[in-house]
């Protein structure tokens, strides 16, 4: 526990402060501690109906973007100063969002519309606007599926900004390596890891040892296929040879080559599936929307 600011003894005695001073049932609390890094607040308060936070001072728009992304309705119970002694107060957050954090201590947040199950595919509108044009939800959750996320892995995403955000929300244990190749792509994602509070994201603009020798070891990567698509491989399974893969095309000719172009990199379980989706317009008329390519790989084991 040597450098973190909540200890086991600290964490402990908060636990038994609000015991004794709330009659919230304590059995199912999750803890979170954001001042260590790559901890994701908001993610975890929408996925729990009580979460016990502990922070450190001058998050001051911490409830703002809570209340932003739709958990204004949550209950923050807490006290004044870094020590867990005096009266308990409570509050909304739509009744916080002008004050920040302004003392290392440990909050309640009860979210009572907290989901119990994994959230696939968020609506376009919730990303920031700007130079991306993301893919649309029903592809992005069989893509998010697809890549069988759990708390704990480690991603790689490349040109797959929706992808990057989604995927991170999920392994809250784990860390989101995003490459993204354009400034103004970047740019937009660090608005959208802004927005959704994201803390355990990377982000990169290619590639290689050296922006990414540094950064854990990734499990899978989910990556656009493009010209740089060989040399992307020829990295990531050097650094890691039983990677995991699920890439995405429009081409038809690079997903019926993506089967030589595994096995040269040792991945000879490969499967290669069209999605395609059509949306019901405010005219009555079903419309196609584009139908990629989704392979997935990996050596055979």
């Amino acid at each position: 526990m040597e450098g973190n600011m909540f200890t086991n003894t600290h964490i402990l005695s908060w636990l038994k402060y609000f015991s004794e001073n709330t009659d919230i049932d304590l059995e199912h609390v999750k803890i979170l501690d954001i001042t260590r890094k790559n901890k994701n607040l908001i993610p975890t308060v929408e996925a729990h109906r009580c979460v016990l936070v502990f922070t450190e001072a001058g998050h001051k728009d911490i409830f703002y973007k809570m209340w932003d992304v739709g958990l204004g309705e949550c209950e923050v119970i807490y006290n004044e100063g870094s020590d867990p002694v005096g009266e308990i107060k409570r509050n909304k957050v739509s009744e916080m969002i002008d004050r920040g954090i302004n003392a290392s201590a440990g909050m309640i947040v009860l979210n009572p519309n907290a989901r119990s199950t994994v959230k696939f595919g968020m609506d376009n509108r919730k990303f920031a606007s700007g130079s991306v044009k993301y893919v649309g939800s029903e592809i992005r959750s069989i893509l998010l599926s697809k890549m069988q996320i759990d708390e704990s892995r480690n991603l790689c995403v490349i040109s797959g900004e929706s992808i990057a955000v989604e995927a991170a929300m999920m392994c809250g244990e784990g860390t989101v390596i995003a490459v993204e190749y354009r400034e103004s792509d970047r740019e937009t994602l660090e608005e959208n890891l802004n927005r959704f509070g994201l803390q355990n994201v990377t982000i990169v603009d290619h590639v290689g040892k050296d922006t990414m020798e540094a950064l854990p070891v990734p499990d899978v990567t989910m990556l656009v296929a493009s010209a740089s698509l060989e040399q992307e491989l020829e990295y990531l399974t050097g650094i890691n040879p039983d990677m995991e893969f699920v890439i995405y095309t429009l081409d038809f000719k690079v997903a019926a080559s993506m089967r030589d172009i595994l096995a040269r990199y040792g991945m000879s379980d490969v499967n290669i599936i069209q999605i395609a989706v059509s949306r019901l317009t405010s005219k009555n008329v079903f419309e196609n929307q584009p139908a990629p390519w989704i392979i997935t790989a990996s050596a055979e084991r």
